[in-house]
C-alpha cells in the first residue's frame, strides 16, 4: 500500500510540475551506454554477415543502384527544368525553395515492436541540437517523430504506435483526416471517414500540414483495405505504412525553413532545439538533394 500510494504521488506531481523529466534526463544518459552494450552483438553479428555476403549478390545490388540513381537523375533535372518554368511564367527571381534546410542521419541503436509500443532509440540527442516533436524520416516516407531527446540519445515515438495519429490527406481526392496507429509495424487504421467517402485501395496518403508538427506533402502510407458496411456510418479503413523501420539502420532527423509557409509552427523547430546545443554532422540541402 505504501508503494502504491507513492506511485500515485509521483505520478500526479509529474502531471502537474512536470518536476521529473530532469531526473528521466539523467537516467537516459546514464542508460545510453547500456544499450551500447546490450546492442553491441546484434551490431557484431550483422557486420560479420555482411562481410561475408557473397560478391555476386553485392554486385547486382549495385548495378540495380546505379540504375535508380540514373532514374533519380534524369527525374531532378525534369524538375530542375519544370521550376525553372514555373518561375519564367510567374516572374519570380528564383525557383521554389524546398521547407526542409538541413538534415542529420541517425543510427538506429535498439527498438521495441509491440501491440502497445512501437518505439526507436537512436544515437542523437540534445548534443546534436534534437528537440522534442522534431520530425524523424525514412527512405520510403514518414517515419515518426522524437518523443524524448536525452544528451546522447533520443527515443522515437513511429507512426504506427497505438498513442500516435498523423494528420494525412488523401493524394487522389485531397480529403482529410486521421491516420492512428495499430500496435502493428506496417499497419495504420483511418477510423474517422464517413461510409460516403471517396477512397480506394491503394489510394497514397500524405502528411497534410494540420497539427503543426509534420509539413505537408511526406508520403505516409498506401490504403491496404476499404470495408463500407451498411450498419455503420463509418468505412474502416487500413493502410501499410511506406517506412519499414525493421529494414532501416540509419533514419533522418529534419529542420524546416522557418519562413516557409509549409513549415511547422513549433517554436523549438524554430530555435533549432537546446541553445547550446553544438549540431554537428548536420548537412546541408542542397538543389536536387533530398534526405
Amino acid at each position: 500500500m505504501v508503494y502504491a500510494f507513492l506511485a500515485v504521488a509521483l505520478m500526479y506531481l509529474d502531471q502537474r510540475g512536470g518536476w521529473l523529466d530532469s531526473v528521466r534526463y539523467g537516467l537516459q544518459a546514464a542508460a545510453y551506454p547500456l544499450e551500447l552494450a546490450l546492442n553491441s552483438p546484434t551490431v557484431a553479428w550483422r557486420w560479420t554477415r555482411e562481410l561475408f555476403t557473397e560478391r555476386a549478390a553485392l554486385q547486382a545490388e549495385n548495378e540495380q543502384l546505379r540504375e535508380r540513381i540514373k532514374v533519380l537523375q534524369i527525374q531532378a533535372l525534369r524538375r530542375q527544368s519544370l521550376e525553372s518554368e514555373n518561375a519564367t511564367l510567374r516572374q519570380l527571381s528564383r525557383p521554389p525553395v524546398d521547407v526542409v534546410e538541413r538534415w542529420l542521419p541517425a543510427q538506429i541503436i535498439s527498438s521495441e515492436s509491440n501491440r502497445q509500443r512501437q518505439r526507436l532509440t537512436i544515437d542523437r540527442g540534445a548534443i546534436n541540437g534534437l528537440y522534442e516533436k522534431q520530425t524523424v524520416v525514412a527512405s520510403q516516407g514518414l517515419l515518426g517523430q522524437t518523443l524524448r531527446v536525452g544528451p546522447w540519445s533520443s527515443e522515437i515515438i513511429l507512426i504506427t504506435d497505438p498513442e500516435h495519429a498523423v494528420p494525412v490527406e488523401i493524394l487522389r481526392t485531397g480529403v482529410r483526416t486521421l491516420a492512428v496507429g495499430t500496435g502493428r509495424s506496417d499497419t495504420l487504421d483511418l477510423p474517422f471517414l464517413p461510409l460516403q467517402t471517396d477512397i480506394e485501395k491503394d489510394d497514397l496518403l500524405v502528411t497534410s500540414g494540420s497539427g503543426g508538427v509534420f509539413p505537408a506533402g511526406y508520403p505516409v502510407a498506401v490504403v491496404s483495405e476499404v470495408r463500407r458496411d451498411g450498419g455503420s456510418a463509418l468505412a474502416r479503413v487500413s493502410a501499410t505504412v511506406l517506412a519499414d523501420f525493421t529494414q532501416q539502420r540509419v533514419v533522418s532527423l529534419l529542420w524546416f525553413r522557418a519562413d516557409h509557409p509549409a513549415a511547422p509552427n513549433d517554436s523549438r523547430a524554430r530555435s533549432g532545439g537546446d541553445p547550446s546545443a553544438r549540431t554537428i554532422e548536420v548537412q546541408k540541402l542542397t538543389p536536387g538533394s533530398s534526405p
